[in-house]
């Protein structure tokens, strides 16, 4: 079954708990954290102390992306505090299986990340080891983005691939999702959609999460 993230980036920061009390009443089955360290992509959000109160508060799990130049500085804590799944992006190509091995080690699920012009052949060689793969269907930084077009061969790809080498691999897909093409995302093989100004930017947190599983 698919499973809905919304971006708590879209929420409301000033009263944030209630948002992510009323979206995890609204069948929300993860919470996805984007930390952008304006370095790795221009814009700047949060860091662990956020993601250690939220931590303390969800109900369900959390989806930790990790936007960020150096991530190996993140891991231990991200894993000492049992966050169910962090991802790193492929594009910073610097020891990708020892950053994997240290959530391993917490029994983390790892996933590794990739932006929309990264090919998706680059991490056919970490298949194995990883638990999910987070395409970006957008270009990183900024919510609000239209879904782009390429994304949909790229799951297909991926899943085909994984089919073959990992077959309990899941896809997450991050940016521009909507009822419009939830549906065609799915059938390409995703199974995780996260979802931000789509699901914040309307009052009925409920309706607009039904209206992806449907």
């Amino acid at each position: 079954m698919i499973k809905i993230a919304p971006s708590i980036l879209s929420a409301d920061f000033m009263n944030l708990e209630d948002d992510i009390s009323r979206v995890q009443k609204a069948g929300a089955d993860i919470l996805h954290l984007d930390v952008m360290d304006g370095h790795f992509v221009q814009n700047l959000t949060f860091g662990m102390p956020i993601i250690k109160q939220i931590k303390e508060i969800a109900k369900i799990p959390l989806d930790v992306h990790l936007m960020v130049s150096n991530p190996e500085i993140y891991l231990k804590q991200l894993g000492k505090w049992n966050i169910e799944y962090v991802s790193f992006h492929q594009e910073i190509a610097k020891d990708l299986h020892n950053k994997i091995s240290v959530l391993k080690k917490y029994n983390v699920k790892v996933g590794i990340a990739l932006n929309p012009a990264t090919p998706i052949d680059t991490i056919f060689s970490l298949i194995k080891e990883i638990d999910y793969v987070l395409l970006m269907s957008v270009n990183p930084g900024f919510g609000g983005q239209p879904l782009l077009d390429l994304i949909y061969q790229k799951v297909t790809q991926l899943r085909e691939y994984s089919d073959k080498y990992n077959p309990n691999l899941k896809i997450e897909i991050d940016g521009g999702v909507n009822a419009k093409n939830a549906g065609k995302l799915s059938k390409c093989g995703a199974n995780i959609l996260v979802a931000g100004s789509y699901i914040f930017g309307n009052d009925n947190y409920s309706k607009q999460i039904q209206s992806l599983r449907n």
